[in-house]
């Protein structure tokens, strides 16, 4: 069985932005792949969150692991009415100078007529002594198809030159 991925969308930010969507997902594909290279442009180390079809009320539970060399949590939510999912760690302005957390977020059966789960895994990148690795999974509790995609931050904005890159993968013969 072959497995394809194709880019839907990319987007570098040519200046700081307090939120990043792909907007018009096409419904071609049996699952997404959102690929986050990103920096906060005006705060500490934070968290990206996402949010579907424009929908931030509490609609979504998660769970996450995480460490940063030194300690280790873990924890879990249900997003409150006025966020959405945490989904990965983020680089903070104090942190590396010119350097970006990466991020992976994984959304099968995103057309379904079912909820909707995911998976990421985010690291950020630092010349510390510690720096924070953090493995989260989710549940959108809606059985809407994902049409887009939003991301924000718990605090401040993205930096310039952050990257996102949308994926969709569809398996055949």
């Amino acid at each position: 069985m072959a497995i394809t991925h194709k880019l839907i969308e990319s987007i570098t930010l040519g200046a700081s932005a307090g939120s990043v969507t792909f907007s018009s997902i096409p419904d071609i594909y049996t699952d997404l792949k959102v690929v986050l290279s990103s920096r906060n442009a005006s705060s500490g180390i934070g968290t990206v969150r996402m949010g579907f079809n424009g929908i931030t009320a509490a609609n979504y539970n998660y769970r996450q692991i995480q460490g940063n060399g030194a300690s280790a949590s873990s924890g879990a939510g249900t997003s409150a009415a006025s966020t959405a999912n945490e989904v990965a760690v983020v680089d903070g302005n104090t942190s590396t100078a010119n350097t970006f957390s990466n991020s992976e977020i994984y959304i099968p059966n995103y057309t379904s007529s079912a909820a909707k789960s995911w998976s990421a895994d985010s690291v950020e990148e630092e010349n510390a002594t510690t720096a924070f690795s953090r493995l989260t999974a989710g549940l959108w509790t809606l059985t809407d198809a994902i049409s887009s995609i939003t991301f924000t931050l718990d605090a401040g904005s993205f930096a310039q030159y952050s990257t996102f890159r949308l994926y969709g993968i569809k398996a055949g013969n």
